[in-house]
């Protein structure tokens, strides 16, 4: 399996590297292609891939080629690359690059199109995708593979759920992210060192997903098993519903939905 990589920059890496550990990938089966000089030295000497500088000779005998390019450079890497044979597959993690305009910018039918979310950086990622009809099932086992490299990975029938997933998945650990400082911060406000607060927040949040994940209970009934009648999380639960917590989760998304269904 010969593997190009349009782009070699952070996301591209990661998937370079998580290829490599999850030994999906060997270093001469990779092939990678950037338009920055300094990027194909470090790629070249960090994981052993090929690098090149042109992006037609990138994708020559490749059986996948993954397209990790910023959206305002696809349109130019898709005429620099058209004209690809049958056989080939392309997957894209574009943002906001749909089948159609894939298909049709690189007059080609065989295209993937998915969402990694920013953990997949470090192989715990949650990746949604989804194939064009004409994909075959060789090669959408192919393209599960590799994404699977990354973390977890969902494949659905219908690309409307790629815009949903955005919201959800694709800017949710930002979401997270943005809850475990904010937690930091409120243990510091009430006395604890910022370090040990950090450790007990981020082992909370972890411990608390895999009971979740574990048990297979619902998060209210898990909820309900720390929350004691008349007590200290009664109290903090509170405040959250006075400040309109769950209500402004829900819009957020929602919000993060339709700015992705304009893009």
């Amino acid at each position: 399996m010969k593997i190009a990589f349009i782009g070699g920059g952070a996301m591209g890496e990661a998937m370079v590297k998580c290829l490599l550990t999850k030994r999906v990938a060997a270093p001469q089966d990779m092939v990678v292609s950037d338009i920055s000089p300094l990027r194909r030295e470090l790629l070249n000497k960090e994981y052993g891939v090929s690098t090149l500088a042109d992006n037609r000779k990138t994708v020559t005998n490749a059986d996948l080629i993954i397209l990790v390019v910023k959206p305002q450079n696809l349109p130019q890497v898709m005429e620099e690359i058209k004209g690809l044979a049958l056989e080939q597959l392309v997957l894209s993690i574009v943002a906001g690059a749909t089948l159609s305009s894939l298909c049709q910018g690189l007059n080609h039918s065989s295209v993937i199109r998915a969402m990694p979310n920013m953990p997949a950086q470090i192989g715990e990622g949650m990746t949604i995708w989804t194939a064009t009809a004409e994909t075959k099932q060789g090669q959408k086992k192919l393209a599960q593979i590799v994404l699977g490299a990354l973390g977890k990975e969902i494949y659905v029938a219908n690309e409307k759920y790629l815009g949903m997933a955005t919201a959800l998945s694709g800017s949710g650990p930002a979401y997270v992210f943005l809850f475990i400082e904010a937690l930091v911060d409120a243990g510091v406000h009430i006395g604890l060192p910022r370090d040990m607060a950090q450790e007990l927040v981020i082992q909370t949040i972890l411990g608390s997903t895999r009971t979740v994940e574990k048990t297979g209970k619902h998060p209210a009934d898990l909820r309900n098993m720390v929350t004691s009648p008349g007590g200290t999380t009664t109290e903090a639960l509170l405040q959250l519903e006075k400040g309109r917590f769950r209500s402004l989760i829900l819009e957020a998304v929602a919000a993060a939905y339709k700015k992705a269904e304009r893009l």
